[in-house]
C-alpha cells in the first residue's frame, strides 16, 4: 500500500509541472484509466487553482519589479497571441496540456485577464478529456499482444 501511495504522489507531482507525465508515467506503474485520470487531472488542476489565485500578486510583482517599461516579444510570445486571437481562452486551454504546461497555461489565461472561473471551467474540461483520449490510447496500446510480450 505504501508503494502504491508513493508511485501515486509521485506521478501527482510531475503532473503539477508536466501533463503528459501522468497518463504515461501511470499506464507505466499499471495504474488504471480510472487512476490515470485522477491523478493528471489532479496535479495539472492544483497548478492551475494555485496559479489562478496567485495570477493577480503574480502580474503586479512582474509589472512593478521586473520588467522594463519597453515591451518585447518573442517568437514564442508571438505565436501564443496569435493562438488566443484565433481561439481565444478555449484554445489556450485545449492546448495547454499537450503544448504548453499547466503553469504556462495558466500564466497566459491570468496575463489576458480571464476570469477565474472561467480558466478553471475550461482546463478541467480540457484536463479531463485529455487524460480520458491519452490515458485511454497509452493502455490500449499497451494492451496490443506484441507490446504485452515485449514486457515480460
Amino acid at each position: 500500500m505504501t508503494n502504491y501511495i508513493l508511485k501515486f504522489l509521485g506521478i501527482y507531482v510531475a503532473c503539477l509541472f508536466k501533463f503528459i507525465s501522468g497518463p504515461v508515467l501511470g499506464a507505466a506503474a499499471g495504474f488504471s484509466l480510472v487512476e490515470i485520470v485522477l491523478v493528471s487531472v489532479g496535479g495539472m488542476m492544483t497548478t492551475v487553482v494555485s496559479l489562478t489565485y496567485v495570477g493577480d500578486w503574480f502580474k503586479s510583482y512582474w509589472d512593478l519589479k521586473i520588467s522594463p517599461n519597453k515591451k518585447r516579444f518573442s517568437p514564442r510570445s508571438r505565436k501564443i497571441v496569435r493562438v488566443w486571437r484565433k481561439f481565444g481562452p478555449i484554445g489556450v486551454a485545449v492546448f495547454t496540456p499537450i503544448f504548453l504546461t499547466p503553469i504556462g497555461g495558466t500564466i497566459v489565461m491570468n496575463a489576458f485577464n480571464v476570469d477565474k472561473k472561467i480558466i478553471i471551467l475550461y482546463m478541467s474540461i480540457s484536463a479531463f478529456f485529455w487524460a480520458f483520449v491519452l490515458g485511454g490510447s497509452i493502455n490500449w496500446i499497451l494492451s496490443i499482444p506484441f507490446f504485452d510480450t515485449l514486457l515480460r
